[in-house]
């Protein structure tokens, strides 16, 4: 089917919306609009607050919210929130709660706190010149023009803390940054760093423009390319660590020496393996993730940071560290990670509210440190497994459930799998194969027909 496309789709009422999609995409299915609406809160204000955090919203995407407690950050003893989908991650960070609760719990630092923001733009005149004018004349006008904007950031303790000119045009020709560091306090400052790169373009074209000492050529040059806040924060930064001597490390199914050996040197395959060291971060990020999606904050920014930072010295590596020295095991993530607490849906959303409320309402440093906590735990479960029973073993329990809830299994069946599955190897199709069978039929295909 070609689809034709829409004229003043945002304008549309909710209900105009919905028909269109459901008439140009789905078939005109009854069953998608009773499904796109299910999602609906009963309650019209909280559904109103929903639709408004985003644009042209017809229904809301649900992900579970789940808690893993017993994590001792610090010497205190918090409870998790985790918003995520994937199966395990909850339960694999509250074994590494418990496993290190009578070990020391988890310990941690904020190593610096500082966020960035350029203003990009081309100048093809003289950069001896350009510098000297920036730091006798323009600086201390990039400070006076923001003293609004950053009046209430300073209140609390931020602001501006440097600015400086950098050449780029050994890199791109006539590219120049006006690069500034920011201390946002507990928010995470996107608007406040913006608005005052926008002024800092602002002053620096007027400036230049009102001297005698460009020509013209030299001021028609200058042009504002960009103003625009880093995700990047390599300098916003937060340390979380475990350590314990090695016999408190003895399991089950190996020795405290063999079981550090083994995670040491997984560890080590991920620090100089990229292959190794995407899938390694990715696990790490899966407790990162889960409460910065719980707390209102921005995943993807926090992504791009981490996975950024992986790369800064010319090839991708492992976020997390391990050593052993002196029958003492430590093993640690360095995070670049910017959240806050204030602002954005951390006032605005109910369950967001909730999950910090859970957290003891923390202000943004002590947010940086539960969630580089969260992804040091998920990734010492993930090692472990790894380098003991295999991953497979609990994700796929994990999983069981997903595999049934497909098949649409009804309560009795889930229970008798269940059981069943305890001292088996959980696999697609060995639970299809069973389930086939105690259902009396041949394949999932049958079962589809009837």
């Amino acid at each position: 089917m070609k689809h034709k496309p829409v004229e003043g789709f945002s304008k549309m009422s909710k209900q105009g919306k919905i028909e269109w999609l459901v008439n140009e995409y789905l078939n005109a299915s009854e069953k998608a609009v009773q499904t796109l609406t299910q999602y609906w809160n009963e309650d019209t204000e909280l559904q109103r607050l929903h639709d408004e955090f985003s644009e042209n919203t017809l229904s809301n995407f649900y992900m579970p919210l789940g808690f893993a407690p017993n994590f001792l950050i610090d010497g205190e003893l918090l409870c998790l929130p985790m918003a995520i989908e994937e199966s395990s991650v909850v339960a694999a960070a509250s074994k590494s709660a418990k496993f290190w609760l009578d070990k020391g719990g988890f310990k941690t630092k904020i190593l610096s706190k500082i966020k960035l923001g350029h203003v990009h733009f081309m100048f093809e005149g003289d950069a001896e010149k350009l510098n000297h004018f920036y730091l006798e004349t323009v600086l201390a006008k990039l400070y006076k023009d923001t003293a609004q904007i950053t009046k209430n950031m300073q209140s609390r303790g931020g602001g501006i803390l440097n600015i400086k000119l950098v050449d780029k045009t050994s890199e791109i020709q006539n590219y120049y940054q006006i690069h500034a560091e920011f201390d946002t306090v507990d928010s995470m400052g996107a608007n406040f760093i913006n608005s005052c790169l926008e002024q800092f373009a602002q002053t620096l074209k007027r400036e230049v423009e009102n001297s005698d000492e460009f020509t013209n050529d030299e001021k028609d040059s200058l042009q504002i390319v960009m103003c625009i806040l880093s995700n990047y924060t390599p300098d916003c930064l937060v340390r979380a660590e475990v350590g314990c001597p090695i016999e408190m490390l003895a399991d089950k199914d190996v020795s405290a020496e063999e079981f550090v050996e083994k995670f040491a040197r997984a560890v080590r395959i991920a620090e100089v393996e990229p292959y190794r060291a995407t899938t390694h971060n990715k696990g790490i990020m899966n407790g990162v993730d889960a409460v910065v999606i719980a707390t209102g904050n921005d995943f993807r920014a926090v992504e791009a940071c981490a996975h950024a930072f992986a790369s800064k010295d010319g090839r991708y590596t492992s976020l997390t560290h391990c050593e052993v020295k002196d029958g003492e095991f430590r093993f640690w993530l360095d995070l670049p990670i910017s959240v806050g607490t204030v602002g954005g849906l951390t006032s605005l959303h109910p369950l967001v509210k909730i999950a910090l409320e859970i957290l003891g309402n923390p202000n943004s440093d002590r947010l940086m440190e539960i969630t580089a906590v969260a992804g040091l735990a998920q990734n010492f479960a993930a090692i472990r497994s790894l380098v003991t029973t295999g991953i497979q073993k609990g994700h796929m329990k994990m999983h069981l459930l997903n595999i049934l809830n497909q098949l649409e299994a009804t309560d009795e069946e889930k229970e008798y799998f269940v059981t069943y599955f305890k001292d088996k190897t959980v696999s697609h199709h060995s639970v299809i194969s069973e389930f086939c069978r105690i259902r009396g039929i041949n394949s999932v295909e049958e079962l589809k027909k009837k």
